[in-house]
C-alpha cells in the first residue's frame, strides 16, 4: 500500500508543528512542506513553491496526485487556494474564500458578531481619513486602533496615551494597503485562544485552550508582535467557560455561515477576551492553526490528528470521538532576530540546536534557511524558533522550555523571559 501524500503549504513554527504531528499517524504519511524553510526539511521534503502562489501549488498537486493539502498560513485562504484545489477535485483542509473573511475582513467579522449579539467590542468602522479621525476623538483612551485586512499579527495597536495613538495614526496614514480600519472600545480582562476543527455539515471538534504572548516585550509591552511565546491549556478556561464559548460564540458563528451559504470548514480561531465578570469576548477571529498556539497544543494532542483532518474534510467529524489530550501542559518561547518586528537581521549562524534537543525539547523552525557552507542553519526571519517543553506542572514546562531556550544563541537573538508567568502564579495559589 502506496503511503498517502500530504502537501503542507506554508513555513513557519506552525506548519512544523503540524507536520511533527503528521508524521505521528499510523497511516504513514510522505509529507511534502511548500515553501517550507531549512529546519522543516530535516522532516518534510521541501518544496519551493511560495505559499501564495496558488497555480504553481495546484498543478504540483496534481503532477504527483498529492491525496491531502493542509493550508498553514492566512493569505493563500483569503485569495481562494481551497476554491480552486476543490474545483480541480483535490481535496485540501481549509476554508473557502468567502468563508475566510472571518480572518480576512475585520469589518465583516464585527458586523456578524454585532447580528449575532455575540460579545464583541463596541467598534467604528472607517472607511476614510476623516473617518478615522472623527472616530479616534470621540473616543477616551484606551482605544484599539485595528487594520481591516491580513497584517500578520501586527496589524492591532492598543493605544493606552496620546503618543500610541500618533503612531497608529500615522502607521495607518502611511500604507495605502490600509483602506479600512476599525477604531474599538478597549475591554480589560485576560486573552484566551480557543480553536476549534469544524466541516462543511457544522461537525464541530474543540482543541485545547492556549494563551498568546503578543507584545515583544516583557511586561506585556512594546509593539504587537505574530506571537512571542505560548501555553497550552489556559487556566481560565474552565470546563463551564468552554461549554459557553462553544454554546454562545463557536456554535452560532458556524450556523450563521452556513446560513449565508458560506459554510465554514477548516480551523476557526478565536481570540477571546474574558472580563472580570467571567463573560467571553470575541476580538477576531482567524482561520487557520493560530502561531506559536499550534506550537503549544499539536503536542497535546494524542489523537491521531491526520485522521480528525480526514474527518474534517469528508464532513464526518460528528462521527469520531472526542479528541484525546495529553495531561501535562506545554509551553513555547519564541526565539527572534534582532529588529523584529520591523526588518529582523539575517544570516547569523544559529548555535547550539543539537543541546537543546538534548535538553528534551522541541525546537519547532520558522525564520531560518541553511547556511550555504552547510554549517547547520542561519537566521531568514523575524521569529525563527519555538522552543516547547511539556511538563507536569506550569512551572516544570517553563523550567524546561528556558532551559532549551539557553543552549540556543546567535547574535541579536531576542525572547521573552516570562513567558507563562501568568499560569504559574495561578497554579501556586491553587495549590497554597
Amino acid at each position: 500500500m502506496k503511503p498517502m501524500k500530504i502537501l503542507v503549504v506554508g513555513s513557519g513554527g506552525r506548519e512544523h508543528a503540524m507536520i511533527r504531528q503528521l508524521l505521528k499517524s499510523p497511516l504513514k504519511p510522505k509529507v511534502f512542506c511548500a515553501p517550507g524553510n531549512g529546519g522543516i526539511g530535516q522532516d518534510a521534503e521541501i518544496v519551493p513553491i511560495r505559499a501564495d502562489d496558488i497555480q504553481t501549488l495546484l498543478k504540483f498537486a496534481q503532477l504527483l496526485k498529492i491525496d491531502l493539502t493542509i493550508v498553514g498560513p492566512e493569505a493563500p485562504l483569503v485569495a481562494g487556494i481551497v476554491d480552486e484545489f476543490q474545483a480541480a477535485g483535490l481535496k485540501i483542509f481549509g476554508p473557502t474564500k468567502a468563508a475566510a473573511q472571518l480572518e480576512g475582513s475585520k469589518a465583516f467579522t464585527k458586523n456578524l458578531l454585532l447580528r449575532l449579539g455575540i460579545r464583541t467590542p463596541a467598534a467604528t468602522i472607517c472607511r476614510s481619513l476623516g473617518t478615522l479621525t472623527r472616530a479616534m476623538e470621540s473616543r477616551t483612551l484606551p482605544m484599539v486602533i485595528k487594520a481591516d485586512g491580513l497584517c500578520g499579527g501586527k496589524g492591532v495597536t492598543v493605544c493606552q496615551n496620546e503618543r500610541d495613538l500618533d503612531e497608529a495614526w500615522e502607521r495607518i496614514k502611511a500604507d495605502d494597503s490600509i483602506v479600512t480600519a476599525l477604531v474599538e472600545d478597549f475591554i480589560a480582562g485576560e486573552e484566551v485562544t480557543v480553536m476549534a476543527l469544524v466541516d462543511q455539515n457544522g461537525g464541530i471538534k474543540l482543541l485545547a485552550s492556549s494563551q498568546d504572548h503578543k507584545r515583544l516585550l516583557d511586561g506585556d509591552s512594546g509593539p504587537n508582535t505574530g506571537g512571542m511565546g505560548a501555553y497550552s491549556p489556559a487556566p481560565i478556561m474552565t470546563p463551564a467557560l468552554t461549554e459557553r464559548v462553544m454554546r454562545e460564540i463557536i456554535r452560532p458563528t458556524v450556523k450563521e455561515m452556513s446560513a449565508r451559504g458560506n459554510p465554514f470548514a477548516g480551523v476557526l480561531y478565536a481570540g477571546l477576551m474574558i472580563d472580570a465578570e467571567g463573560n467571553p469576548w470575541v476580538l477576531e477571529y482567524n482561520v487557520r492553526f493560530g502561531d506559536p498556539e499550534a506550537e503549544v497544543v499539536l503536542p497535546r494532542l494524542k489523537t491521531d490528528l491526520l485522521s480528525v483532518i480526514l474527518a474534517a474534510v469528508d464532513g464526518r467529524l460528528d462521527q469520531i470521538p472526542e479528541l484525546e489530550w495529553d495531561p501535562r501542559v506545554a509551553l513555547g518561547v519564541v526565539m527572534a532576530a534582532e529588529g523584529y518586528p520591523g526588518k529582523p537581521k539575517k544570516g547569523q549562524l544559529i548555535n547550539g540546536l543539537k543541546e537543546a534537543v538534548d535538553a528534551g525539547v522541541i525546537v519547532n523552525y520558522a525564520g531560518v534557511e541553511r547556511h550555504p557552507d552547510d554549517l547547520g542553519f542561519i537566521t531568514a526571519g523575524g521569529r525563527v524558533l519555538c522552543v516547547t517543553a511539556l511538563g507536569q506542572s506550569f512551572a516544570a514546562a517553563q523550567k524546561r522550555a528556558y532551559a532549551g531556550v539557553s543552549q540556543i544563541s546567535w547574535p541579536g537573538e531576542h525572547h521573552r523571559f516570562y513567558i507563562g508567568d501568568r499560569a504559574v502564579a495561578w497554579e501556586k495559589k491553587q495549590s497554597a
